[in-house]
């Protein structure tokens, strides 16, 4: 009888077992389409083998544990280009948004530069014309606005960097607190033996989302945990303490800044990567550096007009007028600060309100009506005139609008390139940790012809029992 009794044992182990199995395989199949699931298994283990005699008798099967199949080099690998993958798509729509700005069509500054220049030549053909000399003042106070427009649109774009900025602050600090209660979750499961997989397939989804939007880098403490730092190495998370990230508004500007315990830090560009990085570099470096050369051109054009304007003759023989407000009349002044033409394209706009002070004559003791030549030489300052010795003013606002465009150019270059090894990193990652249907199906069948054997067995080694059970009768 003890023997039977040995099988009896063996054949409801066995069926618990198969039991067991097709409850995790019906748990890999309904998760078939979640993101980040990793495919899971049971591990099966014999119970130790009893004595009967000379020789060894087994005593049936364990699940003894549920593994995860999971690919440590292939995780990380997601989790590394995910952050050159969060870098460009952080700057693709603020690129798409300069260039819109800084279109190649035919109405840009560029055009207003033209128009303006234009209508001088038409000038110098009647110097005494009223309606040709208003044209002048309308056509400089179109291009000092569009001036200003341009320089309201780049600030517009830093605004809506800002917004987005703290629009994802919140997500942000919501998937680092969750990692840090998943690590003490985890660290509970596991510490009694168990295992928590479902719980290591979220955390290393969060993981991947701080790589995408900061750029956070992990690694594991002496306890298994999941530590989380941003790329200049301040932590995010610390075994179960989460830090978090807020914005911080002075005045139209934003700063980010990380609390940890009681100290708050700044979070400079140096501490930042994937999509933050990319937002932060276009509101911090690129714009400011088109900023600066728009003042730049806006200067130079004011300055290069005021110059000739200054020293010629209006219509009623006035001189010493300025054209445009942003930049000083010639003669002594007090040293220039290293980039005077700071805010220019901000603050540009046309001094001369009265066309009879149009200065299209040149200095005389008696101004002519009909002298246009004060007007000639500053017709030809658009071609004439160059920046740095290089460029005319067309051509530098031809630079500044190609640099935006490789720059977009290349960003889309590069997003095109980090997503397409994000899919083959995934999809790698799917045939190693993911679930097959085909596969679950094989095992499927497998586990339930074990199942129905083992209920056989039972049933056989029942029958046998009974039979014994009569003799004895």
């Amino acid at each position: 009888m003890a023997g039977l009794f040995s099988a009896l044992n063996a054949g409801k182990t066995a069926l618990s077992v198969n039991q067991k199995s097709i409850e995790i395989i019906g748990n890999n199949i309904s998760n078939v389409n979640t993101e980040g699931y990793s495919r899971q298994g049971a591990v099966l283990t014999p119970y130790p083998s009893m004595n009967f005699g000379n020789f060894f008798i087994g005593q049936g099967v364990v699940v003894s544990n549920v593994s995860r199949d999971h690919d440590v080099f292939v995780t990380n690998m997601l989790q590394e280009k995910s952050i050159e993958f969060g870098l460009q798509e952080g700057q693709t729509r603020a690129l798409a948004e300069l260039e819109r700005i800084f279109n190649i069509s035919e109405e840009n500054i560029s055009t207003d530069i033209n128009r303006f220049f234009d209508s001088w030549q038409e000038l110098s053909a009647n110097p005494s014309g009223l309606v040709e000399r208003d044209i002048v003042i309308q056509r400089g106070e179109l291009l000092a606005k569009k001036f200003n427009l341009t320089v309201n649109d780049l600030n517009k774009v830093e605004n809506n960097i800002n917004d987005s900025l703290i629009s994802k602050i919140n997500g942000v600090n919501s998937q680092i607190t969750e990692i840090a209660e998943l690590n003490e979750r985890i660290f509970t499961i596991e510490i009694h033996g168990q295992t928590a997989n479902g719980a290591r397939d979220r955390r290393d989804m969060l993981a991947k989302g701080l790589s995408s939007s900061l750029g956070a880098q992990t690694y594991y403490d002496s306890k298994g945990m999941m530590a989380v730092q941003l790329p200049g190495g301040l932590p995010l998370v610390q075994g179960n303490m989460a830090m978090e990230i807020k914005g911080v508004k002075n005045g139209s500007e934003l700063d980010l800044v990380l609390q940890t315990g009681g100290t708050t830090r700044p979070i400079g560009l140096n501490n930042l990567g994937g999509e933050f990085e990319g937002l932060v570099h276009i509101r911090d470096q690129f714009i400011p550096s088109i900023k600066d050369d728009l003042d730049k051109l806006a200067y130079e054009i004011s300055g290069a007009v005021n110059n000739v304007h200054y020293t010629g003759a209006g219509l009623d023989g006035t001189t010493n007028h300025n054209f445009f407000s942003v930049h000083p009349a010639p003669g002594p002044a007090p040293p220039a600060p290293p980039d005077p033409w700071l805010g220019a394209a901000r603050n540009m706009s046309v001094l001369i309100t009265d066309s009879n002070h149009v200065a299209a004559a040149e200095v005389s003791a008696n101004v002519s009506p009909g002298d246009n030549r004060n007007a000639l030489l500053i017709s030809n300052i658009g071609e004439d005139f160059l920046i740095d010795g290089t460029d005319n003013f067309g051509a530098y606002y031809g630079k500044l609008t190609a640099r935006i465009g490789i720059e977009s150019s290349q960003n889309l270059l590069a997003l095109g390139g980090a997503e397409d090894a994000m899919i083959q990193l995934q999809n790698l990652r799917d045939g190693l940790s993911g679930v097959s249907l085909d596969e679950e199906m094989i095992n499927l069948i497998r586990f339930q012809r074990g199942f129905e054997s083992s209920a056989k067995f039972l049933s056989t080694v029942d029958e046998m029992m009974g039979s014994l059970i009569n003799l004895r009768r």
